[in-house]
């Protein structure tokens, strides 16, 4: 019953031993891979018939949750 910390994943312990110019890398790397995935997502889906159509931009507008504020004391 000791108080040892539980095993490090090795992916984790990976990361922790790369440099600081090897972290940055890798951080530099899953923005830029982001990045060209939000400008490739929309020819994808217009080549794959997967844009949305009027009725489903309406069903989504009518799933959206409204906020309404209130005064402190509006009780209506």
């Amino acid at each position: 019953m000791g108080d040892a910390a539980p095993p490090t994943p090795p992916k984790k312990r990976l990361y922790r031993s790369l440099s600081s110019k090897a972290k940055l890398g890798v951080g530099a790397g899953f923005v830029v891979w982001g990045l060209v995935g939000l400008r490739m997502s929309d020819k994808a889906e217009e080549r794959l018939g997967l844009t949305p159509t009027d009725e489903d931009r309406a069903a989504l507008e009518r799933a959206t949750p409204r906020i309404r504020l209130m005064e402190k004391g509006d009780r209506s």
